[in-house]
């Protein structure tokens, strides 16, 4: 008697499953939307990393040292209204310091060379500060990165207006059937901005050996490139 109540039971639970599996399997589908949403915002950098190389000379038979050459740099960066920690010694080219600072002592013949980098907001200085150094003495100007201190709030307001344009297109893509669009069910970043807070190096056209400073010390008003900030979103929303 037992056995036989035992099989029941079990027979029952096996019915009871096989009836919510049922159930389950005959559950309608989500009804939902799938769009994706993208935005795009242009912004001024106001953090301007400039690479500026300088080289020992001779004038004449008189050699022009590096010192003297870093001492007008650092006057002109000063006279421009630029905090003194905004320029740092980015590279000695050599293999390393104790090295090339021997060599220097040793050797007449031997020009140091040095790079600088300048942290600037704009470039509308940089004629001034240039032009109050030796010509001879600059080997290089160069724009080695650019960004923006609020870089990361740029960001995360391109990908707010990139759902919010998901969520637009479901929404007159619904209205068209007659339908509405209901709370999200998935979003997915599917791309962000590809800009780069380090760029190849640019090298400034007319800040060279031998500029002419007088005619291009003249302040220019073109604002600096912008840059561009994009994202692009997946979203999946339930249809009400």
């Amino acid at each position: 008697m037992k056995k036989v109540m035992f099989l029941l039971t079990g027979l029952g639970l096996m019915i009871s499953s096989f009836s919510q599996a049922q159930q389950t399997d005959n559950k309608p589908p989500v009804r939902k939307i799938e769009v994706t949403g993208s935005a795009e915002i242009e912004i001024t950098p106001d953090e301007i990393y400039l690479d500026i190389a300088l080289r020992e000379y001779k004038n004449k038979t008189t050699k022009v040292e590096i010192g003297v050459l870093e001492a007008q740099l650092q006057k002109a960066v000063k006279d421009a209204g630029i905090p003194a920690e905004n320029l740092t010694i980015a590279n000695v080219f050599g293999s390393n310091y104790d090295q090339w600072w021997k060599k220097k002592k040793k050797d007449a013949d031997f020009m140091a060379r040095k790079q600088y980098r300048l942290k600037l907001s704009k470039l509308d200085k940089v004629n001034d500060i240039l032009g109050k150094v030796d010509d001879e003495g600059i080997e290089s100007v160069n724009i080695a990165s650019y960004t923006h201190s609020k870089m990361s709030d740029y960001r995360k307001q391109v990908k707010t207006k990139a759902l919010q344009s998901a969520k637009d297109k479901a929404t007159y893509m619904l209205e068209g059937i007659g339908e509405q669009v209901g709370g999200a069910l998935e979003i997915q970043e599917i791309n962000t901005d590809n800009y780069s807070d380090n760029i190849s190096q640019v090298r400034l056209a007319g800040f060279a050996n031998s500029v002419n400073y007088e005619a291009a010390a003249a302040p220019a008003d073109i604002n600096f490139k912008t840059i561009k900030v994009r994202a692009e979103v997946r979203a999946t929303f339930f249809i009400k």
